[in-house]
């Protein structure tokens, strides 16, 4: 049975002793085939280009009024004012003779009582809420009811057509997805909870994109893009809030979970929700990826390593470190961020020429005063790859991001300012994404930028410094030379991951190649690093001055324990490890530095792969706490769309150094297919520890 919607009280009169008695909408069957269930099961949910049906049931039998119903139509009509010329109304006849290209409708069956009809929207259909009415001889209207168009990636000829179905499901269905976060040497995945179908999200998004008023162009997937994504940035600067500066309140704020887009992006519309904090702000592109999905444009979330972010454009990034290796300011040429999110979207871009269509990139910008589209472009990943600077001025920005050099230099007491012999780091690394239909990560590096040394990199760097330098932005592509008549070489070695309670050690080597001794400085230092390379706080400091002998290697071993620092760690933060060699002989400093991956405790889960529907499933959640302090007020929070009716938290005994603690919980499965349970811990030693699992929920077997 599908839910009959019944116009009015009084029927439709379409002549005399002529009327409509109801409408049935199909919503159930329609949203099935539509793909669109799952956002709701009582509302009428389509995606353009696609044929939908509905009943229209008469008041009495019609085969005397057949002259009468020859001048029926159909009116579908959106927005605040709709019209033709806006293409935010259509007035079409019931008709197999409709035209192809526009909407239409014709009778599928027929009774006395009743007629099933099949309506078709246009491919390029304005997205939104729409009604539609019954227009009679005269021009009077009745309504039938209201329904939602959205953009449709199973469409051939939709602008943001997905020939794969399994690319479709992953970039739209899937409300499940891993964020990569972490350092180019050690990315480590987050489990983030789209949730594009939860009952308000879609009409969130579409009241947010309401905020536009050109809406003939929301047929328009870039357009639709460029506009929300200039509004989420908007509503991102003026709703996430500055981090507390007291340990106490910075726990107080971890509280306020990040785990998913909908909690955020009713907050920052309605103030019901959770707060975002300057720490966790990357979520943006979480955010934004959820709007696209539930309005039907295929989105994922990427995650660049080693980006650098604020260059104008310039291929040479500058980062300032004191005598003893602490950064010291911001560059003049911006600064690399450890990662660095963001939100690709897939369509045509019938505005460019041939061969920018595919994955483009949301990339917003400072509100600049102008229009609404003024602060958000939509940048071809292909653009960015060739260097093409000329479709549009975000290309520069998003190609220095991956593809610019790192110059390293040491502020003195004094003021000045010298380069350090640094080995050039290069940026743009380990470009990375959820692999479709598996938890695991992509690296899709090669559709940003060719392979390094390659003839191609080269073509493209000298064409784009040429551009550069016709715009009169000249800078160079390669960093200065700091080559020294008494070299000293420094090189270091570390972990890529220091565990929990755990310790590593470093290595750093000095070669002398001179014939000459030479009297070393040497500090060691460590420093928390936020994940836009921001410094958060200084750690560990080792200073050491020795004699290397003339051609010779001297290697020196020191051993960092996370325990003597990992309560001062802020959290989305990194170790910055730095190594300050100078020597009488020359004023050139050796400098070196790696990032490394502070770890946390595993979260085990012990869970079976499939489990029966509406079958008890119990689940074990178990860690060790490797840690030299006992692990207190622990609270578990476990919860998963399908297998959860609403997030369960329950109160654990503590847990003491070298011991682990299990746990088991029972719950039922309530919807079939592949869901995701997410078991997240808050104790006094950290917060937001989260582990996942997925399991298989198949239809029980009854015994005969």
């Amino acid at each position: 049975m599908y839910r009959k919607l019944v116009t009015s009280e009084q029927p439709a009169a379409m002549g005399q002793g002529l009327g409509i008695k109801s409408c049935d909408l199909q919503v159930e069957k329609n949203n099935e085939e539509h793909h669109t269930q799952a956002i709701s099961s009582r509302r009428l949910i389509v995606r353009r280009g696609q044929s939908f049906t509905i009943t229209l049931h008469f008041q009495s039998p019609i085969l005397a009024f057949l002259p009468a119903l020859k001048k029926v139509a159909l009116v579908a009509q959106t927005g605040e004012q709709p019209s033709k010329t806006s293409r935010t109304q259509a007035t079409f006849p019931i008709s197999s003779l409709g035209d192809p290209k526009w909407w239409r409708a014709a009778v599928e069956k027929r009774d006395a009582s009743f007629w099933t009809i099949s309506v078709t929207t246009p491919v390029d259909a304005v997205i939104g809420h729409y009604s539609l009415l019954l227009q009679v001889s005269g021009g009077k209207q009745y309504p039938l009811g209201r329904f939602t168009v959205l953009f449709n990636p199973w469409n051939r000829e939709d602008a943001v057509f997905l020939q794969n179905e399994a690319q479709c499901k992953e970039y739209v269905l899937d409300q499940n997805g891993l964020i990569f976060l972490g350092t180019a040497d050690c990315i480590q995945e987050e489990p983030w909870d789209f949730g594009q179908f939860e009952s308000d999200i879609m009409d969130l998004s579409l009241d947010l994109l309401g905020v536009d008023k050109q809406v003939k162009e929301w047929g328009q997937p870039a357009h639709v893009a460029r506009v929300l994504g200039t509004l989420l940035h908007a509503l991102k600067e003026k709703k996430v809030l500055p981090t507390p500066h007291t340990l106490a309140a910075q726990e107080q704020v971890l509280l306020n979970k990040r785990r998913g887009s909908a909690p955020i992006l009713r907050q920052w519309l309605t103030g019901q929700g959770r707060p975002v904090y300057e720490g966790q702000a990357w979520v943006l592109a979480a955010v934004a990826c959820t709007v696209l999905r539930s309005l039907g444009i295929p989105a994922r979330v990427v995650t660049t390593f080693s980006s650098a972010q604020g260059t104008g454009g310039s291929l040479l990034v500058d980062e300032y470190y004191n005598e003893e290796g602490l950064q010291n300011g911001e560059g003049q040429r911006g600064r690399i961020w450890i990662f660095q999110t963001s939100t690709e979207c897939w369509m045509t871009r019938l505005d460019l020429h041939k061969g920018f269509d595919g994955w483009q990139i949301l990339y917003p910008k400072a509100l600049s005063g102008g229009g609404v589209l003024g602060a958000c472009d939509l940048v071809p990943v292909r653009a960015v790859k060739e260097g093409a600077l000329e479709v549009t001025p975000a290309v520069s920005d998003l190609f220095a991001s991956v593809n610019a050099s790192c110059v390293v230099w040491k502020c003195c007491e004094d003021g000045k300012l010298e380069l350090t012999n640094f080995n050039t780091k290069y940026v743009g690394n380990n470009i990375s994404t959820k692999v479709v239909g598996s938890d695991r990560c992509e690296d899709i590096t090669q559709n940003y930028k060719y392979p390094a040394g390659s003839l191609q990199e080269k073509e493209v760097l000298d064409r784009v410094q040429k551009e550069r330098m016709r715009h009169r932005k000249h800078s160079s592509i390669h960093p200065p030379s700091c080559e020294s008549d008494d070299p000293l070489y420094l090189f270091l070695e570390a972990p890529s991951f220091l565990p929990p309670g755990g310790d590593a050690q470093l290595s750093v080597t000095l070669n002398n190649p001179g014939d000459q001794e030479k009297v070393v400085q040497l500090v060691i230092g460590v420093q928390a690093v936020y994940y836009n390379g921001v410094l958060a706080t200084d750690l560990w400091r080792e200073k050491l001055s020795l004699r290397l002998s003339a051609n010779h290697v001297r290697n020196i071993i020191t051993s960092l324990s996370s325990s003597s620092f990992e309560r001062k760690l802020p959290e989305n933060s990194c170790l910055r490890l730095t190594v300050v060699a100078t020597h009488s002989a020359s004023s050139l400093s050796c400098f070196a530095q790696q990032d490394v991956a502070i770890g946390r405790p595993h979260l085990a889960i012990g869970m079976p792969e499939v489990a029966e529907q509406y079958q008890p499933l119990r689940v074990t959640v178990s860690i060790h706490n490797s840690l030299d302090s006992p692990m207190k007020d622990c609270e578990v929070s476990i919860f998963g769309r399908g297998l959860i009716h609403r997030e369960k938290r329950y109160r654990l005994n503590p847990v003491r150094p070298g011991k682990t603690l299990c746990t088991s919980f029972q719950f039922t499965p309530t919807q079939l297919g592949l869901h995701r349970l997410t078991v997240e811990m808050d104790c006094n030693m950290f917060q937001n520890l989260i582990s996942h699992k997925s399991v298989t929920v198949v239809a029980p077997e009854f015994s005969a």
